[in-house]
């Protein structure tokens, strides 16, 4: 793997089409000096088992039912876990990868986000797991920046890219 992109490199690949990442509610908040943010669209709780098997032939994924912010643009949640689905969409080259990881913020309330690699190729809307530890929960905005992607350069392009189910989820 090669190295973490900084702003400026960030800001050149949100100028190019299709940009590295579109949908920011507020770019000027959360472009950061070695990576993006990305903000929360819907928080979702779980209502079903997921499945994973070797091949996907007898994956299933896990229900979810959308949780409701209040006229503030609020929402309560307790402990325990939900899934994240962010605002931005995100469109890798094939020779940069993503890596995400918690806003320290999110840490410091007794909570994280966990996040799968990002793939070279993949473009879409993508989705985290949020985790609250806090026995008292957690008060959560919409838009909210939770998460940050570290963007890498890889050594060469890869040959195909990201082909999986997800790919143009938008």
């Amino acid at each position: 793997m090669g190295s973490v992109l900084t702003k400026s490199r960030l800001e050149k690949l949100l100028e190019i089409r299709p940009p590295l990442i579109e949908s920011m509610p507020s770019p000027d908040l959360q472009i950061q000096e070695n990576g993006i943010e990305l903000t929360v669209r819907e928080v979702r709780k779980w209502i079903g088992p997921g499945a994973i098997s070797l091949e996907n032939s007898e994956r299933k994924l896990a229900g979810t039912e959308r949780l409701e912010f209040d006229e503030y643009g609020w929402i309560e949640i307790g402990p325990g876990s939900y899934k994240i689905v962010y605002n931005e969409i995100v469109s890798l080259p094939k020779d940069i990868i993503a890596l995400g990881r918690p806003r320290s913020s999110l840490l410091r309330s007794g909570a994280t986000i966990a996040s799968a690699v990002w793939d070279a190729g993949y473009s879409g809307r993508g989705e985290g797991l949020l985790i609250v530890f806090n026995p008292n929960g957690m008060r959560l905005q919409k838009d909210a920046r939770v998460l940050q992607l570290l963007f890498f350069q890889l050594t060469e392009e890869v040959e195909k890219g990201y082909q999986g189910l997800y790919q143009g989820r938008v």
